[in-house]
């Protein structure tokens, strides 16, 4: 367990310190409660363009350069994502350069100048972002499933916008993104590493004083609107076609959260699940195969991705309904369903030695749920989870008016094998 503190300031910037003795390291996130569920689709992308300007240059550091000199003089790692509903900015380095890395990051921050010329150079680094990602089959398919699965409004949209959206975002729509979104009540930091959590509070509410305390800006809620089975088959010059599957779940507010979290470990979470040792081990079809869940504030999915040879889609897909319906029909056998609970508790251990993991940990939690479970809480949940919450949550999502497909490769006939798959699914 590691122990935590937390405090609100009173611009009511939330910030969470994790002491870790046993660590010479530090890591410092912050995180923001904005997305691509928060734009609009002609701002398509906005949420990522402004990630990447930040490090364009502020006040104190007028340059890109200027930042990353003064990070790497003291072998600093540093980073920044967004997501659907989220954008975070870390930067990790030894526990003794502490302040260094605040200034930087609280700098980023609330300096930022968003040079004209600068911007109009990292629009273009973004178009080869977006044009790169098209070239990669493995992420272009998951992009197509949340297409095919929540349609035109933002679940569905890529978080890296599109190429004529991008293209169109002006220095004032920035201007007027970040002055509404990135403000105290919509901003978590965490600090977790070899740290004095009180002089983290003082030094944090010196650093960030200046933040306006604003009001967080609520996202359109993600509507669902699906009756049967949706199939999309895309053509595209590759070696192999890569395939992924989603099963609409619930939000990340469900109790049955933790029941999914185990189930997907069961069917493809690491190399003795079910889609790695029927996929890959027994019958070859596929050299990466696994499952995962996107959990967010208003909507969810248990995604399945494989990678297979072109001839070999229809047999892969066949081969997952079948084990989609066994786990649908049948409790799985105690012993599979305690060693996912087991590799749950072993991986969790592993991630919480590091900074930043702790972080994300500890971070995420709180922006979304406003409040904090121990690690051993969590697990207590997941000990809780019976072979009858497996079952029940595979009947509740195992269903054709849940299942989407995205598959992408050199396919002829998309249309009729689409309807092929249509109907395999209606008889899940």
């Amino acid at each position: 367990m590691v122990r935590f503190e937390k405090k609100i300031l009173s611009n009511g910037l939330r910030v969470v310190a994790a002491p870790m003795k046993n660590s010479e390291a530090v890591t410092i996130q912050v995180l923001v409660g904005v997305g691509a569920k928060n734009e609009s689709e002609r701002l398509g992308g906005i949420s990522h363009f402004l990630e990447h300007l930040f490090f364009k240059g502020t006040k104190n550091r007028p340059t890109a350069s200027d930042i990353y000199k003064e990070l790497d003089r003291v072998g600093a790692s540093h980073n920044a994502f967004t997501g659907y509903e989220i954008t975070g900015f870390w930067v990790k380095l030894a526990a003794k350069y502490f302040d260094t890395g605040l200034d930087v990051i609280s700098d980023l921050i609330l300096n930022p100048i968003f040079n004209e010329e600068e911007m109009e150079k990292e629009r273009g680094v973004i178009l080869q972002e977006i044009a790169m990602y098209e070239d990669l089959p493995q992420r272009k398919v998951m992009e197509l499933l949340l297409r095919s699965a929540f349609g035109n409004q933002p679940a569905g949209r890529s978080v890296l916008g599109k190429k004529e959206t991008v293209g169109a975002i002006k220095r004032s729509d920035i201007l007027k993104y970040r002055a509404d979104n990135y403000t105290a009540k919509n901003m978590e930091i965490v600090v977790a590493g070899k740290i004095s959590p009180e002089k983290v509070f003082e030094k944090i509410e010196a650093a960030f004083s200046g933040i306006k305390k604003g009001a967080k800006i609520s996202a359109p809620k993600t509507k669902e609107k699906q009756k049967s089975p949706r199939i999309e088959i895309f053509s595209k010059k590759s070696d192999q076609t890569h395939l992924a599957i989603g099963l609409k779940a619930f939000d990340m507010f469900d109790e049955r959260r933790h029941a999914l979290g185990v189930l997907s470990v069961i069917l493809g979470g690491n190399s003795s699940s079910l889609l790695y040792s029927e996929i890959r081990e027994k019958n070859g079809l596929a050299y990466y195969v696994g499952s995962d869940d996107w959990l967010q504030t208003d909507t969810g999915l248990l995604y399945l991705r494989a990678g297979v040879s072109h001839a070999n889609l229809r047999k892969t897909v066949e081969k997952i309904k079948g084990i989609l319906s066994d786990l649908k029909e049948n409790k799985v056998p105690l012993k599979v369903l305690n060693d996912a609970k087991s590799y749950i508790r072993g991986q969790m251990a592993l991630g919480l030695e590091t900074t930043d993991h702790v972080a994300d940990f500890y971070g995420e939690q709180d922006l979304f749920y406003k409040k904090i479970l121990q690690p051993d809480e969590i697990l207590k949940k997941i000990e809780k989870v019976s072979q009858n919450d497996i079952l029940k949550v595979a009947g509740d999502i195992f269903r054709p008016e849940k299942i989407v497909m995205a598959a992408i490769g050199r396919h002829n006939g998309a249309k009729k094998k689409e309807e092929y798959y249509k109907k395999l699914f209606s008889e899940i």
